[in-house]
């Protein structure tokens, strides 16, 4: 049989001594690897796990779940998001109404570079959509997440430098693996005819497409919610709104 990751989750009610050595020593018995531990989220442990034989992880949920000391919360293949909880020790808080927005703040900027990054390994077309206040780290994360993935970056339009509003691409940066950024207010705000076609072009590319303040870039154009595969939200502080009319003002004039 092919081998298998899994991950292992579950909250711990009584920590009493010896209580990892004897799941450890469970597992080890059985014959399946522990790839990483790590605590997330206070009393929450998550395991990777590796096994050849699918038997033996249904056999090792019958006998934890008879564990008093503990509850099992999780038992499934890998996602994107336990192996970031097992990296990191914490769980990347999901909107409970609209499952794929995705929500950080700026101390969480190591978890947002490695999540940005992994979907950016990704092959096809993806579109992500990355919500925040000015300054709050939003182009560099997409940087670093493009360079975490080890993909070229094309900035589309931009306020890095200066206001940037590209009207063509040359034919290394319309390569389908490079990740392309887009600012969706610049986009919108100081687009013309060839610049709205070059949007056109690539937003059919099998690629990456991450486009900065996507409500304003949906609300301008022909593109709807629908389109966005994925939506991140990067504050200061969890508390933070992001509010578009206290700074679009800024757009109006060069930077």
């Amino acid at each position: 049989m092919d081998i298998k990751q899994w991950y292992l989750e579950y909250r711990i009610h009584k920590n009493r001594p010896g209580l990892l050595g004897d799941i450890a020593s469970t597992l080890g018995m059985l014959e399946v690897n522990i790839l990483t531990i790590n605590g997330v989220e206070g009393q929450t442990r998550g395991l990777l796990l590796e096994t050849d034989d699918d038997e033996k992880i249904g056999l090792i949920d019958k006998m934890l779940r008879n564990v008093d000391s503990i509850t099992v919360t999780a038992l499934r293949p890998p996602r994107l998001v336990d192996l970031l909880a097992v990296r990191h020790g914490r769980y990347i808080v999901r909107d409970s109404d609209d499952k794929k927005t995705f929500r950080f703040t700026r101390d969480e900027l190591g978890l947002l570079v490695d999540f940005l990054g992994e979907l950016m390994k990704r092959e096809g077309h993806q579109v992500i959509g990355l919500r925040g206040m000015p300054r709050v780290g939003k182009t560099e994360s997409i940087i670093a997440g493009s360079v975490y993935a080890m993909k070229r970056w094309t900035f589309v339009s931009s306020t890095l430098l200066r206001q940037t509003v590209r009207s063509q691409l040359s034919d290394d940066e319309m390569h389908p693996q490079n990740v392309f950024i887009i600012d969706g207010i610049v986009s919108t705000i100081r687009s013309n005819d060839k610049h709205h076609h070059l949007l056109q072009d690539i937003m059919k590319m099998p690629s990456t497409i991450v486009i900065e303040h996507p409500d304003v870039f949906v609300k301008e154009t022909e593109y709807s919610y629908d389109d966005l595969d994925i939506i991140i939200e990067l504050r200061n502080n969890p508390d933070e709104l992001i509010v578009y009319d206290t700074f679009t003002t800024m757009y109006t004039d060069d930077v």
